[in-house]
């Protein structure tokens, strides 16, 4: 069994800013080696914390036999992240999924590789009983360290039961969870069971709720247990929206965790204000006007837009921008110019081809 370093798993806790890597592919929808190396590098130059390759923005059909691409994402993303020179700690994060045989063969291609945490996806699981997913996810920690991963129905997900969360974080090797079920209801299951399963210490909490990241990120959740009061925040995110501007969600990370050193309301009206930007720049990216069918297509624009990608190509042909997103993607550029890196991302690229 595998498990996470005491400098990780500090890391972690202290709270960073991890994308989910998008597949960067020609017009032929080969993939583009050079901007997919690309890719990483801006990451690591933006003041990410780690990075998620294999997941749902790298899309999963990079596991099917025609592209054949699992392993080869894994491995340049690996080998950039080697070459880099690095201000700190760095977590490598594979995305993991499919049936039980196939995720642990994952775990352990993830491991050979250098990953230090495999994401488990619970999606494309839809006539599996919840106690024959835990057995997956114990039978999956049993290789590597587990990243939970709520994901909701509208992308593949499902919805869990709150006892399904109790057992979940108690299985050990269970280091984080993702919790993107764009939903309080179910979000609230999450950390309530993480409160009463006295494990609260030992599992980090990431968000991945896209259309709510500066409320999960400022609140502190506070459950009653017995006779005293635990409470559980979102440390940092995993999150597809924070593949794009990301050198300013790392600045708006450090504002947030300033804040929860010393609140006062300025500074929270200030973020809250800056919520509202945040989501609505989401709803461009992510397509929820057309149940997220552009999500992926929507980060590969604004990518594509900066340099850092040649086209919003996926593997499966259908999955294109929704009728009237890119014109959404304009006015959220327009409306809140604050919030891109654009910026640095000429910096980044002249740099580069200085070099």
């Amino acid at each position: 069994m595998k498990k996470l370093s005491a400098e990780l798993v500090k890391h972690l806790w202290a709270g960073v800013v991890i994308p989910a890597h998008p597949l960067a592919l020609n017009e032929d929808r080969s993939i583009n080696e050079y901007h997919q190396r690309l890719l990483t590098q801006y990451y690591i130059a933006s003041g990410a914390g780690g990075i998620a390759v294999a997941v749902h923005s790298t899309q999963f059909e990079i596991r099917d036999p025609e592209f054949n691409l699992f392993e080869t994402v894994l491995k340049w993303t690996s080998e950039e992240i080697a070459k880099a020179t690095l201000q700190g700690p760095f977590v490598k994060i594979a995305g993991i999924c499919g049936s039980t045989e196939q995720a642990i063969q994952e775990a352990h291609t993830a491991i050979h590789y250098g990953y230090d945490i495999g994401l488990l996806s619970m999606g494309g699981l839809q006539d599996w009983t919840e106690a024959a997913i835990l057995d997956r996810v114990r039978e999956v920690a049993a290789v590597i360290p587990v990243f939970g991963f709520y994901l909701q129905p509208s992308v593949g997900g499902r919805v869990f039961s709150y006892a399904f969360w109790s057992e979940f974080v108690k299985i050990e090797n269970v280091v984080a969870i993702k919790c993107a079920s764009f939903n309080r209801y179910q979000t609230l299951d999450v950390m309530r069971a993480l409160a009463n399963s006295g494990r609260h210490d030992k599992i980090v909490m990431y968000t991945g709720n896209d259309d709510n990241i500066v409320n999960d990120l400022m609140t502190t959740y506070r459950f009653p247990i017995g006779e005293k009061h635990v409470t559980i925040d979102f440390k940092g995110g995993l999150l597809g929206h924070w593949a794009v501007w990301t050198n300013k969600a790392v600045t708006l990370l450090e504002e947030v965790k300033e804040y929860k050193k010393n609140p006062q309301n300025q500074t929270a009206n200030s973020l809250l204000r800056k919520a509202i930007a945040i989501t609505d720049s989401n709803a461009a990216f992510f397509d929820p006007a057309h149940d997220f069918h552009g999500c992926i297509p929507g980060i590969h624009e604004v990518l594509r837009r900066q340099g850092l990608m040649k086209g919003v190509w996926c593997l499966n042909p259908n999955e294109v921008l929704s009728p009237g997103q890119k014109e959404e993607i304009d006015r959220v550029y327009r409306d809140y110019p604050e919030l891109n890196d654009d910026a640095f991302v000429a910096d980044f690229l002249q740099k580069k081809h200085h070099l």
